[in-house]
């Protein structure tokens, strides 16, 4: 492994990314993409925690805005979330990827209770753990949820895996042809700047954690192998500075 940049990662796909083109649900051609990528990774000795949003199927803040009291709609976001990383573990294991989906929900015919030190050995033991159901509380999202354990597992970096959106940019490049990308910034940048990368709550939590961050395009192939390797893709954001 001595060609291998991050030992041990926290890799976020976003609700977004699963869905694909299709903007919603869990688009079997992305999952299968996801799981090959993975695993080309999971075959260089690379140990890996894998969080999912829920965005492709719902977003309490949402719920909230129509009406709903928001904790009841965020905990059906935290379900949504689960259902993805159920669908992500079935795709890696039908490449052959070992994976084991912990729930910050206790729901124990479906996957296992959040266990910190049982998570830790499943990684030592070269299992792909999905954390789902987020931080399991409300008003916290998933890139919270990144950062938290990217912190209790001792992880190198978190790798913000983006559905066609290949770093950082000075504003939204689909919508503006001048918007440059940034290669480098750091957490103060991003709330500085307000560059919604992640909430502020995440991005104050890895820079107390000194865990930097990588936003890339997931959709390239080979391009989460280039990250681990030390390929400088996407943008860098230092977790301390």
């Amino acid at each position: 492994m001595s060609q291998v940049k991050y030992k041990r990662i926290i890799l976020k796909i976003s609700g977004e990314a699963l869905a694909g083109d299709e903007g919603t649900g869990i688009n079997p051609t992305v999952i299968a993409h996801l799981a090959k990528e993975i695993k080309s990774v999971h075959d260089l000795g690379v140990q890996i925690g894998v969080v999912c949003g829920g965005g492709n199927m719902w977003r309490g803040e949402t719920g909230a805005k129509l009406g709903m009291e928001r904790s009841q709609a965020d905990y059906m976001g935290m379900l949504a979330t689960i259902m993805n990383g159920l669908a992500l573990q079935d795709g890696l294991e039908h490449v052959g990827v070992p994976t084991r989906l912990q729930t910050s929900i206790e729901m124990r015919q479906v996957a296992e209770p959040y266990i910190r030190r049982k998570a830790i050995r499943h990684l030592e033991k070269g299992r792909v753990v999905i954390f789902g159901g987020g931080t399991g509380n409300p008003y916290f999202s998933t890139d919270t949820t990144a950062a938290l354990r990217a912190a209790e597992m001792d992880a190198n970096v978190i790798l913000m895996a983006k559905n066609g959106v290949d770093g950082v940019y000075t504003g939204d490049p689909k919508l503006d042809p001048k918007a440059k990308k940034y290669s480098e910034l750091t957490q103060l940048d991003l709330i500085a700047k307000n560059l919604k990368v992640m909430d502020r709550t995440a991005s104050s939590l890895s820079m107390d954690t000194h865990i930097p961050l990588i936003v890339f395009n997931v959709n390239t192939e080979g391009n989460i192998k280039k990250v681990v390797l030390g390929d400088h893709i996407g943008t860098i954001i230092e977790g301390g500075k």
